[in-house]
C-alpha cells in the first residue's frame, strides 16, 4: 500500500512564466510573485498527472509555507526570484528529475535529480569516447 501523505512523480514537462508582479494570497500571506515554473509529469506508482508549481518571489515578498494537496496531485513551493535561472538550468540539463509532494512534511516538498557519479557532465557523452 502506498503512503497517501507522499507522492513522487517524474517531471516530464515544465513551463516558465514571467510576471511584472502578481500579488496572490496563500493562506494569509500576500506573496509578491515575479515568476512561476510549473513542473508536471506522471506519478511513479499510479501514472496519473501531478503538478508542482515553483513560485519565484520578489526580494521584498513574504514567503508562504509550502502548499501540498496529495488528493488533487498538486503542490507549490516558494523561492527567491534570484534562484529561477539555476532552477530552470537543472530542468533543462538533468534527467531524470522528480517532484516530491510531501503532505507529511510540506517543507520537504522538492525537486530532485537521481544519485549520479561525481564529474558526470555533457563532455562525458561525446561520440567515440
Amino acid at each position: 500500500m502506498t503512503d497517501q501523505r507522499v507522492a513522487v512523480f517524474e517531471i516530464k514537462r515544465y513551463m516558465v512564466i514571467w510576471r511584472q508582479l502578481e500579488i496572490r494570497d496563500f493562506g494569509e500571506v500576500p506573496a509578491r510573485i515575479r515568476g512561476l515554473v510549473r513542473c508536471s509529469g506522471a506519478g511513479k506508482g499510479d501514472q496519473q498527472e501531478y503538478r508542482l508549481d515553483v513560485y519565484f518571489l520578489a526580494p521584498d515578498s513574504p514567503v508562504p509555507a509550502p502548499q501540498v494537496d496529495i488528493a488533487n496531485r498538486r503542490g507549490a513551493i516558494f523561492m527567491e526570484i534570484g534562484d529561477i535561472h539555476a532552477f530552470v538550468d537543472i530542468l533543462r540539463n538533468e534527467k531524470p528529475i522528480f517532484g516530491h509532494l510531501r503532505g507529511d512534511h510540506p517543507q520537504w516538498t522538492s525537486v530532485t535529480t537521481t544519485n549520479e557519479p561525481v564529474g558526470t557532465g555533457d563532455e562525458d557523452h561525446r561520440p567515440g569516447e
